[in-house]
């Protein structure tokens, strides 16, 4: 019960931060810009900021060097979860022009706007290399394999731009995480004030993330959801199918006991953000991947609680 709670808590402290960009944005605090905006912040300043610091503030290069090997867990999962997705969509008969779209969303998973905060409000900073080593693969599936399969459901053909690919894998976050590795590696020092500086500036990141979320959910529109046919397979590989998965492969492993929990929590967050933003540019169903956005991210309130019982009863 001690668990439930404490799972509950660390929700109800993001899911109060969500309400507030919920409620502003439904007042027109708002705009497409201002949102666009928050979103650029959040990943090219204040995420990489707060990289750099927890990382050398909190780990050592022991501890570090171990990491990147247990990076072969996430990838392991996602290429699996996307077979499922193929046999699934064939299963319960998804439409064709959703079909790439439905598989996207049913492997890739929310690790910065949501997983970031939540796995931060309930282990801590402590938690902060395992989030970005999830992140790294999955931000790495979405940008290649993600984008391919939803720009089939709106051009009927499909391509991987190389480098506009790279860029997005390499994303700031990343190199945030990058630099925080090196300096500690490398033993250096940044002087008090740009620690102070970056720890002020990094400060932003989980309000800001939440608001996003929030204005996210707003413009979705609460009104629009539904549970469908295709609502009900990603929910299912969402929330039950990544996790499930996940823990099959974690919990007979050495890693840290902290890391599997992550890594478990991290595989069932909600859908990509970026989902609907990808789906738009290639004249996908954008509206169907705002539904599923919203949806995944309220059911998430629910799901995380329970989740969290049942991880510390198994590892």
């Amino acid at each position: 019960m001690a668990v439930f709670l404490s799972s509950v808590s660390g929700v109800f402290i993001i899911l109060v931060m969500v309400a507030i960009g919920y409620i502003l944005n439904e007042r027109g605090w708002f705009d497409e810009k201002s949102t666009r905006m928050i979103s650029k912040l959040v990943t090219q300043i204040a995420l990489p900021a707060y990289m750099v610091t927890t990382i050398m503030k909190d780990f050592t290069a022991n501890e570090l060097k171990t990491l990147l090997p247990d990076l072969r867990y996430p990838v392991i999962s996602m290429l699996i979860l996307f077979v499922f997705s193929l046999l699934i969509t064939r299963t319960i008969h998804i439409k064709s022009e959703h079909k790439g779209l439905f598989q996207s969303m049913f492997f890739n998973s929310n690790t910065v706007f949501v997983g970031l905060p939540i796995n931060l409000a309930l282990f801590g900073d402590r938690s902060l290399p395992y989030v970005l080593v999830y992140y790294m693969a999955n931000t790495t599936f979405f940008w290649t394999l993600g984008v391919w399969l939803i720009q089939r459901d709106g051009m009927g053909s499909a391509k991987i731009n190389i480098i506009a690919t790279l860029k997005k894998i390499f994303s700031p976050p990343l190199m945030g995480f990058v630099v925080g590795i090196i300096f500690v590696v490398l033993h250096i020092k940044l002087p008090s004030f740009i620690m102070s500086d970056l720890n002020y500036v990094g400060g932003l990141t989980i309000p800001m993330s939440m608001l996003f979320i929030g204005i996210a959910v707003s413009n979705a529109g609460i009104s629009r959801l539904r549970i469908d046919r295709d609502a009900l397979g990603i929910l299912f590989g969402r929330f039950i199918c990544a996790p499930v998965l996940m823990a099959l492969l974690v919990l007979p492993s050495s890693m840290d006991t902290l890391m599997k929990q992550v890594f478990i929590l991290q595989a069932a967050m909600p859908v990509m953000t970026n989902a609907p933003v990808v789906s738009k540019l290639y004249d996908a169903d954008a509206d169907y991947a705002a539904i599923m956005v919203t949806e995944t991210t309220l059911l998430s309130i629910i799901v995380v609680p329970i989740l969290m019982v049942i991880i510390k009863s198994l590892v």
